[in-house]
């Protein structure tokens, strides 16, 4: 499986640094984070254990459909679609539409977190 490379930056930080992109000031390296958190707060929350659990319950079985995987993990589908809209949102899942049915594909099972201080 793919490893992510997730960072952490405040929103101030990841704004000044999108304009710099935008401007042409600043070319970010290929091996810098292309998924971005506000805090640790907020990663800890998408990548917490019970979406790891998730996870592995979608590799383990291949579920195809939003149905099936309510079965496998009792929880609600609302619940389920909410959460791996926001799994998809940061590349760690992607949902394929097949035959009107939602199948949830893992894409990312490792993630290399960098944040630091930034300290003048």
């Amino acid at each position: 499986m793919n490893t992510i490379r997730v960072g952490v930056m405040s929103r101030i930080e990841y704004r000044q640094r999108t304009i710099a992109i935008a401007s042409g000031e600043y070319t970010p390296s290929e091996d810098e984070p292309k998924v971005w958190f506000e805090s640790l707060k907020s990663m800890a929350q998408v990548l917490g254990s019970e979406n790891q659990e998730l996870l592995k319950v979608i590799l383990a079985n291949k579920p195809q459909s939003l149905s099936e995987l309510e079965s496998l993990t009792g929880r609600a589908k609302s619940n389920l679609s909410r959460t791996l809209k926001t799994l998809e949102k940061y590349g760690i899942v992607e949902l394929n539409k097949v035959n009107n049915m939602i199948v949830p594909e893992v894409k990312a099972t490792n993630f290399h977190v960098e944040f630091g201080l930034n300290v003048a």
